[in-house]
């Protein structure tokens, strides 16, 4: 691994760690935010009742009247607290969907970020090598052409020394060459891509085993229970709810940036396939000797370079 593809890698790790990060530390102030909404939409029934023109109603007990402070306090502590939307997905998620969910959003956002570093047309086809590997053939320095493609970290250099390789035996089996070392690369990226789409599958069947494990704390509640109390059975609902919603929010960027991604790989890799099929077109008027008496004098032979 050359040290350009290292610090490419070491920079998608470093920014996804960044992102990571961001989410973790943006969370609990959107959290706060969320619930200062939520405690300013409640203000206005509280103050409701200072209207001084309206009656007062007589309390049904028989006892406070409505401007007595210890009823106003009890009536305070009586009303249900409002919860952000962060707050209730951490608890509805748990301790076991929580983590598994952050693992897999982690993991997603690094494998983007190093797929979309690598599968770029500056990697996979480096302009300036094309243009230097082609004057070097237009020189006839046939050994210079083996060493550049052999020293460069790229899938055209790694096709088209596959190619010079076996270019003593015949053009045929060159382009033979080239082509099978062209199919494993290939593949090669498209198994990075694959995770991607395991991740965009597994997704929607972790949140799927949360809904399922929601509705059963639910009906056990409904089955066990004399009196059903709505806030237990509404605590199952809510994990469903909320894990599907993470499972599908998990799994749609992913496949969208699989389907994304596999499209450039197909298009850069015949791209490659047609650039490097080019240049090596021009062996195919030679013969296995005549390179012998050309320029370089190496061709026929690139298995066994000059250092």
């Amino acid at each position: 691994m050359s040290d350009l593809l290292l610090a490419r890698r070491t920079v998608a790790w470093m920014a996804a760690s960044v992102c990571l990060v961001t989410f973790l530390a943006l969370g609990p102030a959107s959290g706060t935010a969320l619930a200062w909404q939520d405690d300013k939409k409640a203000e206005p029934p509280a103050a409701a009742p200072a209207d001084a023109a309206a009656p007062a109603p007589a309390p049904a007990d028989g006892g406070a009247t409505a401007g007595d402070p210890a009823a106003a306090a009890e009536g305070e502590a009586a009303a249900p607290t409002s919860e952000s939307l962060l707050t209730k997905s951490i608890g509805s998620l748990g301790y076991f969907f929580g983590p598994i969910f952050l693992l897999l959003s982690f993991t997603l956002v690094a494998l983007v970020m190093m797929n979309v570093l690598q599968i770029r047309r500056d990697v996979l086809l480096p302009p300036e090598f094309v243009d230097d590997f082609e004057a070097q053939l237009d020189n006839k320095d046939y050994q210079g052409a083996y060493n550049t493609a052999r020293d460069h970290d790229s899938m055209v250099a790694r096709v088209l020394t596959a190619g010079l390789t076996k270019l003593n035996r015949g053009y045929s089996e060159a382009v033979e060459g080239m082509q099978e070392v062209g199919e494993d690369e290939n593949m090669s990226l498209e198994h990075r891509l694959s995770y991607l789409a395991l991740i965009g599958s597994i997704a929607p069947m972790i949140g799927l085993a949360g809904t399922v494990t929601g509705m059963i704390a639910s009906f056990d509640e409904i089955a066990t229970a004399t009196q059903v109390e709505p806030s237990k059975l509404a605590d199952g609902i809510q994990k469903a709810l909320w894990t599907t919603l993470v499972g599908l929010g998990i799994a749609i960027p992913a496949m969208v940036a699989y389907s994304v991604l596999r499209n450039r790989v197909s298009r850069l890799v015949l791209e490659v396939g047609m650039v490097s099929e080019g240049l090596m077109a021009r062996f195919q008027t030679l013969g296995r000797g005549k390179p012998a008496g050309g320029g370089g004098g190496t061709a026929p032979a690139p298995a066994a370079p000059q250092e």
